[in-house]
């Protein structure tokens, strides 16, 4: 009978936020897969824990991936930790857990502490729909089609920065989604926690100013609806009406039902379309 993959979370800064479970879960469970062993053998020492460990990360994912697979379907137990958090949250976790449920492994999670979802709830911005993009890509072109997205993202977004890239990240967030509010989330649950709540530009004036330190969490104003509305009329307006009603055309619609959908979009009664396409 095949074992069970945990996802254990762990704390992401304060050692209290560990959950009784998570430390029972790590006691019993054959292997830890750890994304830093070094990182995490201080966490199993601090709760005297001494369950074998082995190394698990973006680089070996695929390959330890499949011996952790083939340990689990010879019966054994693994408990995957991160260096901080829920595991298969921006980490390689997901790529294990995909392995597992193609071989028709048990996956459980023994849930705690996120960084994505500590620093939504005290951001001060909308809580009930949120997009999340972890870190921004690295690559310019995936990292420019993300931005593209995210001008027009309606929802409250959340991303994770390092400290000597907050800066240039803010910078460029704002060069794309303008003065929207931000809430820059630090140190989340450490004695030194702070949320730095402003607009992006102002946010990018003052790390610039005061060199954050520590990991951080940005977390973003959605685009209205009202300004959503706005981008998309400013779309269809920088088409000439020709090239709005062949869009519709071209769909199958028929000329009636093009200059309705035509002027709707427009802002404008269909008389006005009517006349113009009709002009002398």
């Amino acid at each position: 009978m095949a074992g069970t993959l945990y996802l254990c979370a762990t704390p992401i800064g304060n050692l209290e936020d560990m959950t009784f479970r998570a430390v029972r879960v790590l006691r019993e469970a054959d292997l830890i897969a750890a994304e830093d062993t070094r990182n995490s053998l201080k966490l199993l020492n601090h709760f005297d824990i001494q369950t074998p460990m082995t190394s698990y990360h973006e680089y070996n994912k695929y390959d330890k991936g499949r011996k952790l697979v083939e340990k689990l379907l010879e019966g054994k137990d693994v408990a995957l930790i991160t260096d901080a958090g829920t595991p298969g949250i921006s980490d390689p976790g997901e790529e294990l857990v995909s392995m597992c449920h193609e071989a028709g492994i048990t996956v459980t999670a023994v849930p705690g502490a996120a960084a994505c979802i500590t620093a939504l709830t005290i951001s001060g911005l909308p809580t009930r729909r949120f997009a999340f993009e972890a870190f921004l890509p690295s690559d310019k072109k995936e990292r420019e089609a993300v931005l593209d997205a995210l001008e027009k993202e309606q929802r409250t977004i959340v991303l994770y920065e390092a400290p000597h890239r907050l800066v240039k990240t803010l910078k460029l967030l704002a060069e794309r989604l303008g003065e929207r509010r931000v809430s820059v989330c630090r140190e989340l649950t450490k004695r030194h926690e702070t949320v730095y709540r402003s607009t992006l530009p102002a946010a990018a004036a003052h790390y610039e100013e005061t060199p954050p330190k520590g990991e951080c969490v940005i977390v973003v104003q959605g685009l209205t609806r009202r300004e959503a509305e706005e981008e998309e009329r400013q779309r269809w307006m920088d088409m000439s009406i020709e090239e709005h009603m062949e869009y519709y055309l071209s769909q199958g619609l028929d000329k009636k039902e093009a200059m309705k959908r035509t002027a709707k979009d427009r802002g404008v009664q269909k008389r006005e379309i009517y006349n113009y396409l009709n002009r002398d």
